[in-house]
């Protein structure tokens, strides 16, 4: 069993309120868009971290994560990138990775918004974390957390907070 923690979208924000939601989580699943190299710094020194870079990070970060990222963890084979889309919307990329790697977990960020979705066609969950920065339209900062059991996701929790004063919802 493995205890994920999922981010997206931090746009340079790495706060306590971030620290304290992930503490508990055996690595951090990054979906893009870090917006600078001290925030990847930052989550990488706090968790082991898993990450794609996102359309907003520049040359420093994509140097030192894929665009894609495709795994396995504790049975399931995930598929992460940021730009990705949803069941029946999928960007052309994500559905051309899709379509190849088959996996059971698709993960993206990009949007800012917190989507858990069952993609019956593939045999496939979606989830795209949101936004878990400060930068964007979004009112609500969202992260999850969640465990990988047998193959299995188990015992999701979502972190949410207001943009504008960081208070727990």
């Amino acid at each position: 069993m493995k205890y994920i923690g999922l981010i997206s979208d931090t746009h340079c924000t790495f706060d306590e309120k971030l620290r304290e939601f992930l503490e508990p989580v055996d690595e951090v699943w990054h979906a893009g868009d870090f917006g600078n190299l001290e925030t990847l710094s930052a989550i990488a020194h706090f968790k082991p971290l898993k990450a794609v870079y996102g359309n907003c990070d520049g040359t420093d970060i994509r140097q030192r994560v894929p665009y894609t990222q495709f795994f396995e963890c504790e049975g399931m084979k995930v598929l992460m990138m940021h730009i990705g889309g949803y069941p029946g919307r999928y960007d052309f990329k994500a559905f051309q990775l899709i379509n190849a790697h088959l996996p059971n977990l698709f993960i993206c960020g990009h949007s800012h918004i917190l989507k858990v979705m069952n993609d019956k066609k593939y045999d496939m969950m979606t989830i795209n974390p949101g936004a878990a920065g400060n930068s964007g339209f979004h009112i609500v900062r969202t992260a999850l957390r969640f465990k990988i059991d047998g193959g299995k996701i188990v015992e999701m929790e979502v972190g949410e907070w207001d943009r504008n004063n960081n208070k727990p919802l």
